[in-house]
C-alpha cells in the first residue's frame, strides 16, 4: 500500500523556514510534494491568477516554485504537476498569526481553502511568536495534529485554521477548538516619496487590538493553546435571508404577480 501523498505550500515563499519545517513533518507521515510561490505572497487571500502567465520551475526533487499565489500553487499541483491526487494539503507553517479576520486576507488560508475546494483535507498552519520564530520547536505539536488528521480526515468543505503559540507567548498546553475572534489593525496609511519625487503609499496597520476571551482563537493562543478553527468557503449569511424577503416585493421581484415577458421582449424593453 502506498504512503499518503501530502502537498505542502505556503505564502512566505519556497525558501521560507516555516515551509521547510512543515516538509520535515510531512516526510515522516507520507510522500511529499512541494509547490510554493517563488517569492513572498502574504495577504493575497484566495486570489487566482487569470490575467498573466504562470511560470513553474523545478526546485529540487518533488519541489516546484510557481510565479503565482498559494491558491495557484494548489490548483496547478492538483491539476497539472502531480501524478496522483494528494491525501492532504498543508499550507504553512506561516511566519506570524492568522487569527480572527486575518483569515479573509491570508494567503496561507487561501492555499488551504483551495485544497478543500478540490475535495482534499486541508490545514493552514501558523506560528505566533514575540521573539525569534522557533519552527523546530513547533514540529512535535504539528506532527501530533497531522498524524491524527490523516487518520480521521475532515468533513467535506471544511478547512482547519491552526495557530500555534511558541514558548515566547506561553507554555504549550495542547489544542483547543475555538471560534474566530475579533482582531483589529490600526488603519494607518504611510505616505512617502520615491527618488523621482513621486508619492507612494504603504498600508500600515502595525498596532493590533483583539478579543481575548478563551473561546476565541485570539484568546486561546494567549493562554498557550494551539487554536483549531474550522472554516468553510460558503459565505452565505443564511440567517439574513428571511429578513430580506422585502426585496422580492419590489417591482419585478419574485413576489410580484403580473404578466411575464419573454426573454426577447425583456431585451427589447431595455
Amino acid at each position: 500500500m502506498s504512503r499518503p501523498l501530502i502537498l505542502v505550500t505556503n505564502d512566505d515563499g519556497i525558501q521560507a523556514s516555516g515551509l521547510q519545517a512543515a516538509v520535515r513533518v510531512a516526510r515522516e507521515l507520507g510522500e511529499v510534494r512541494v509547490v510554493a510561490p517563488d517569492r513572498e505572497r502574504s495577504g493575497v487571500s484566495h486570489a487566482i491568477t487569470l490575467s498573466e502567465p504562470l511560470r513553474v520551475r523545478p526546485f529540487g526533487e518533488g519541489r516546484w516554485s510557481l510565479s503565482g499565489t498559494p491558491a495557484d500553487c494548489v490548483f496547478i499541483a492538483v491539476n497539472h504537476l502531480l501524478d496522483r491526487r494528494p491525501d492532504l494539503v498543508i499550507s504553512g507553517i506561516n511566519r506570524g498569526p492568522n487569527l480572527g479576520g486575518d483569515v479573509l486576507y491570508s494567503g496561507t488560508v487561501g492555499g488551504a481553502m483551495e485544497g478543500t475546494i478540490h475535495g482534499i483535507p486541508s490545514v493552514a498552519l501558523s506560528l505566533i511568536s514575540s521573539a525569534e520564530f522557533d519552527f523546530e520547536g513547533a514540529i512535535p505539536a504539528v506532527r501530533m495534529l497531522l498524524a491524527d488528521l490523516l487518520q480521521r480526515g475532515l468533513e467535506p468543505g471544511v478547512t482547519l485554521n491552526v495557530n500555534l503559540p511558541d514558548a515566547s507567548i506561553a507554555p504549550f498546553r495542547g489544542f483547543r477548538v475555538v471560534r474566530l475572534g475579533r482582531r483589529f489593525y490600526s488603519n494607518d496609511v504611510i505616505t512617502r516619496t520615491d527618488p523621482r519625487g513621486e508619492e507612494y503609499l504603504w498600508i500600515g496597520g502595525t498596532r493590533v487590538t483583539m478579543e481575548t476571551t478563551p473561546d476565541t482563537d485570539c484568546g486561546a493562543v494567549q493562554e498557550g493553546w494551539a487554536s483549531v478553527t474550522p472554516l468553510q468557503a460558503d459565505f452565505l449569511a443564511a440567517g439574513a435571508m428571511g429578513n430580506l424577503r422585502w426585496v422580492e416585493r419590489l417591482p419585478g421581484g419574485a413576489g410580484e404577480e403580473g404578466p411575464r415577458r419573454s426573454a426577447p421582449e425583456a431585451q427589447e424593453a431595455r
